[in-house]
């Protein structure tokens, strides 16, 4: 089967795997993060896993694409061996597991940037009951609904006439609002004690394990290394297009997007901020509810005397979240497409039929927050496996080998040296283990019955629907070969 549809240049392809890599994650994630784990302490094993994890691993993607030109499950097969295409199901899984609830949070994003636009949220005096009834209603399901039919609409349009055009309004949209919030914070008084904090590293700190270990999972979250949604975009690549200087600039643009709302929503609560900042800034929750939904729109209410102002720079804040979300979700409802039409289905009755299933199955997430949570959990850690099953594609396959005629061939700007091999045989291993070993000792930790797979967050819950996807995907696996590499022929 001939690919048939490419970006049309490659600032296209740049600013629509931007749109995926700049998320809520970005926004919300990041500042809490970095404040749980110490500052500027953070930043320094971030940076060092940016170039570790998250490059590595995005320039895979990228090579596996072009040179497959299918989605994760044939392209896993393809690269990989016939044996392993369940792979691929997984990392599909994953992905589409968290669109499910990721729409439920864009709308969320929408609904507070109504909310804002209107003035209303601007004249909350309890921003916690606002939230409250709002989560515990059905409102949700209702901007769940919204935000993936507008993906829909997006995603049924193809490549050039959907993803890139839409892609090329909401991205520049959404990162000089970004940028206009970043101006107004940091000039706000008291806003450069923020920015200390945010740049001041503490030795102490930075030897606690556990500030590695979050700086890597923050770097699979923000980047989307290992999610196969960049892999799904660059089928779309053309031939004589670069691998790895365009991967490089995606996971330093993302990161430096990172930085800018870390410094805006730092010098913003250090500068309003009456009680406790880092205990306001640094709460949990499914996409962090405490910051982002419940105290940045009651700092917003202190910007200025005038509730006008106070409205707009809230809306602009909850617009550009919003777009990040939806960048976002678009892609991963892409991947969906693009796995079924693999199968031979066409793109019309494949996003119908995705659009269908990511109402159902994202509603529990819409009415029922504890569902939402575990969904988080268990899909949120998966990304682990998913990145090592990439770096296991190219160990199977041959890592020089894959160097040197998929990422360093045709289209090749940039040669990647032997420290990939490195990386991707050594490396990305290494951090997988570490990393779900931290998570196996933790969850024991905080949670006697880790095994028990109905709690909504320990080991067992995420083991349990970990097993029962990778045991079916299995069983299917010579069909799913058959259908997507074989038929691709």
């Amino acid at each position: 089967m001939k690919q048939q549809e490419f970006f049309s240049t490659r600032w296209a392809l740049i600013i629509s795997v931007l749109g995926i890599a700049v998320g809520t994650g970005n926004i919300w994630r990041f500042s809490r993060v970095v404040a749980q784990n110490g500052g500027g302490s953070f930043l320094i094993p971030w940076v060092i896993f940016l170039l570790l994890w998250s490059v590595p691993l995005i320039i895979a993607e990228f090579a596996i694409g072009k040179y497959a030109r299918l989605g994760p499950i044939g392209a896993i097969g393809k690269i990989a061996g016939k044996n392993f295409s369940w792979m691929g199901a997984f990392i599909v899984m994953v992905a589409t597991g968290i669109m499910f609830y990721y729409s439920v949070v864009t709308g969320w994003c929408l609904r507070y940037f109504l909310s804002a636009v209107s003035g209303n949220l601007m004249q909350v005096d309890n921003h916690l009951e606002y939230w409250n009834q709002f989560a515990s209603g059905y409102l949700p399901l209702i901007f769940h609904f919204a935000a993936i039919g507008v993906v829909s609409f997006v995603v049924y349009r193809g490549i050039t006439n959907g993803i890139e055009k839409f892609s090329k309004i909401l991205v520049p949209t959404l990162l000089i609002i970004l940028f206009g919030l970043f101006i107004r914070a940091i000039t706000l008084p008291g806003a450069i004690e923020g920015i200390k904090y945010f740049f001041t590293p503490d030795i102490n700190i930075i030897l606690d394990y556990k500030v590695w270990l979050n700086a890597l999972t923050q770097n699979a979250w923000d980047t989307g290394a290992g999610w196969g949604l960049i892999m799904t975009y660059a089928i779309y690549m053309r031939h004589k297009e670069d691998i790895s200087l365009n991967a490089s600039l995606i996971a330093f643009g993302n990161n430096s997007i990172s930085l800018i709302a870390g410094i805006t929503i730092f010098s913003t609560v250090f500068a309003l901020s009456s009680v406790d900042a880092m205990q306001q800034i640094s709460q949990s929750g499914p996409a962090n509810t405490g910051l982002t939904f419940i105290y940045l729109p009651k700092l917003f209410g202190q910007l200025s005397q005038s509730v006008f102002i106070n409205s707009v720079f809230a809306s602009a804040f909850f617009l550009a979240l919003f777009f990040a979300a939806l960048t976002s979700l678009i892609s991963m409802v892409e991947l969906a497409t693009r796995t079924l039409i693999d199968f031979g289905v066409g793109r019309r009755k494949a996003i119908l039929f995705v659009s269908v299933i990511a109402f159902l199955l994202g509603s529990p997430s819409a009415l029922n927050m504890s569902f939402l949570i575990n969904q988080d959990w268990v899909w949120g850690v998966g990304l682990l496996l998913s990145g090592a099953f990439i770096a296991f594609t190219i160990m199977k396959f041959g890592v020089n080998r894959f160097r040197n005629e998929v990422i360093n061939g045709i289209g090749s700007d940039v040669k990647i040296g032997k420290w990939y091999n490195v990386v991707i045989k050594y490396l990305v291993p290494l951090q997988v283990i570490a990393l779900v070993f931290w998570w196996l000792i933790s969850s024991v930790s905080w949670d006697p019955e880790w095994w028990n797979p109905f709690h909504t967050e320990n080991a067992g819950t995420a083991l349990f629907q970990w097993l029962l996807v990778i045991i079916l995907f299995i069983i299917f696996n010579k069909y799913m070969y058959q259908k997507t590499v074989e038929n691709s022929k």
